[in-house]
């Protein structure tokens, strides 16, 4: 059984389960686990994975239109390592204040591998919350910012990793491989749109973040709302590191829709909300397609699209 399989078996007894986080009076609270063998790549640092943890909450937090007040994390591993507890820490702190919120803490265990579980919380404000389940045909379907990074981040994790492996029969210089971790790095520590989420709080119909990838998201977004989607594949905005390393159009648009962990917002806007929105929107809002009726399924080129992208569990 997979994520997506257990939610809907849940769903029974947890009706709110399903949407982004979950909405408790006027605050909404969401729970994200990682993994060092599953979410963290060899050569991630541990200011990176502090801050992607954290990171992952707070974007559930900006799909839900809320604004995002506080972060807790839990730090477990084979045994503490002063230094890597206080750079996972600097790191949850930073994304935190790059988004206006602050870090207040955690827990600390033991375990078998690197593991973290974060915990994130926000205010909802007077437009209300943004669930899943709202889009209707002919709503302009829309993406914040660029897409591909953390592909590209993969993809140079495992040059540099590769590069480390053969430096000494090729005799090459430890610059290189350095480079490309720390582009990859820097890659992994997106920014958490809670702003823009703030901005199509009260416009967008429908909303979620993209940590499953943009196909994925769409089929869950067209479950939720009972609608269909037609995406057009040229229109969505693609990372630069990505253009730098797929080879041809396909590999692109593979990196780009089905790959995921990107963590942009997909929502669904009224066209006369559209404008606004997209001159509101700080991490840039781009349209990608149209909300279709349900019997048209989920399509990008008028081809259907499958549902294919990150699941936990699979």
């Amino acid at each position: 059984m997979n994520e997506r399989d257990a939610l809907r078996t849940l769903a029974a007894d947890l009706p709110h389960a399903g949407d982004d986080a979950a909405v408790v009076g006027d605050t909404v609270i969401t729970t994200d686990m990682l993994h060092e063998r599953t979410d963290f790549p060899v050569g991630t640092t541990r200011y990176t994975a502090g801050w992607r943890a954290v990171a992952a909450s707070l974007s559930d937090v900006a799909a839900m239109g809320a604004d995002a007040t506080a972060a807790v994390a839990v730090y477990a591993d084979a045994s503490f390592d002063g230094n890597d507890l206080d750079r996972f820490v600097a790191g949850a702190v930073d994304v935190c204040e790059a988004v206006d919120a602050e870090y207040v803490g955690g827990d600390l265990d033991t375990h078998t591998e690197f593991t973290t579980a974060s915990t994130a919380i926000g205010d909802v404000t007077d437009e209300g919350v943004v669930t899943r389940s709202g889009a209707s045909p002919g709503d302009a379907l829309c993406v914040t910012g660029e897409w591909g990074r953390s592909a590209a981040a993969l993809r140079l994790f495992e040059r540099g990793r590769d590069d480390e492996a053969g430096a000494g029969e090729r005799g090459r210089e430890g610059g290189k491989r350095g480079r490309d971790i720390e582009r990859a790095n820097d890659l992994f520590r997106f920014t958490p749109r809670v702003a823009d989420g703030l901005v199509l709080a009260g416009r967008a119909t429908a909303m979620m973040d993209s940590s499953d990838g943009l196909a994925r998201s769409l089929h869950q977004l067209a479950e939720a709302s009972d609608v269909g989607f037609a995406l057009d594949r040229d229109a969505v905005p693609v990372h630069p590191a990505v253009e730098a390393l797929a080879d041809d159009p396909g590999e692109r648009f593979e990196l780009t829709a089905h790959f995921g962990e990107d963590f942009e917002l997909v929502c669904a806007i009224p066209e006369p909300k559209l404008d606004r929105a997209r001159a509101a929107c700080p991490g840039g809002l781009t349209r990608v397609g149209t909300v279709a009726d349900t019997a048209d399924g989920v399509t990008a080129d008028g081809d259907s699209l499958p549902d294919r992208g990150y699941t936990h569990g699979s």
